[in-house]
């Protein structure tokens, strides 16, 4: 018998709760994750919250923008950038971040996480 992964969708919390164009950090289990309205896109992105560089939970605080149509999150304290799409580093190859799904569905938001069946 194998394992097969699905998607599980967890309710993170409502539209209004998160700042435009801003984050916040929801908790899942142990895990922080970073969760971003990027109102100027009409986007939602969800990142892990700990910064690779340090190993600080701060990217919900960090400042988001773009990098060449590309959507980004700086972290607040070592200005490393990475894609919020892919979770790349572009500063440098040196590290990466974990990317998540979001959807929203009757002004709440939920963000998906991988699961074992």
């Amino acid at each position: 018998m194998t394992e097969m992964e699905t998607m599980a969708w967890f309710h993170a919390c409502s539209v209004e709760d998160v700042p435009s164009n801003g984050g916040v950090c929801v908790k899942y289990g142990e895990e922080q994750i970073a969760l971003y309205h990027f109102t100027r896109r009409n986007e939602w992105y969800a990142t892990q919250n700990e910064c690779p560089h340090r190993r600080q939970m701060a990217l919900s605080r960090g400042m988001i923008g773009s990098q060449n149509d590309v959507p980004k999150v700086a972290c607040p304290f070592h200005k490393k950038t990475f894609s919020l799409v892919t979770g790349e580093c572009l500063n440098d190859d040196e590290c990466s971040i974990r990317t998540y799904p979001v959807k929203i569905e009757g002004g709440h938001v939920f963000i998906g996480v991988e699961g074992i069946v």
